[in-house]
């Protein structure tokens, strides 16, 4: 067999929005442990929220061999999770009257420029975090939910370009079967 059907896939914690939603994920476990009530329901839906962004990211890379409408569908349930928590930090400010950051404040412009550090981890934002108010770390966290959804956006559509230029797994196992087939 000359041409496999099955491609390389996983290789997640390359993405650069995998990497952001770790941080994303261990950013929102310190910042609960801190600031909400364990008790709180809020407290388990934030993590488990940020726990499903970085999950289904992964996942949808482990997937992508064999289903790339599992990948696409896992990376979306990621975009969606993300965006839940993102409301939840949003929450967590308004209820508190703290301020919620312009998109383009100074503060922000910040963040979004130290977010183009390589290997991103929480250590690279660890100090920022656990050191400032709680409404400087919401804002931080905001922002790289923000990122992280903009990078995930790309990934969809990267995903659904390569669906139709490419095909599934269907696709590819009966051009691999009809090549063999010639072949002998």
């Amino acid at each position: 067999m000359t041409e496999r059907f099955i491609p390389q896939h996983g290789g997640y914690e390359d993405l650069l929005s995998f990497q952001k939603a770790r941080v994303i994920y261990d950013a929102s476990v310190w910042f609960c442990g801190r600031y909400l009530q364990r008790a709180d329901r809020t407290n388990d839906q934030m993590i488990q929220a940020a726990r499903s962004g970085k999950q289904n990211i992964l996942e949808g890379s482990l997937a992508s061999g064999t289903s790339k409408k599992t990948e696409i569908k896992l990376t979306n349930v990621a975009r969606a999770s993300l965006e839940e928590l993102l409301e939840d930090y949003r929450d967590f400010l308004r209820v508190r009257s703290l301020r919620l950051w312009e998109k383009n404040s100074r503060e922000a412009l910040f963040v979004r420029r130290f977010g183009r550090t390589e290997n991103v981890t929480y250590e690279t934002y660890r100090t920022y975090i656990e050191t400032r108010p709680p409404e400087v770390a919401a804002n931080i966290i905001i922002c790289l939910i923000h990122q992280t959804n903009y990078l995930l956006d790309q990934q969809i559509r990267q995903l659904e370009k390569a669906f139709v230029t490419e095909g599934g797994l269907s696709e590819r196992m009966t051009k691999a079967r009809l090549i063999e087939r010639k072949r002998n």
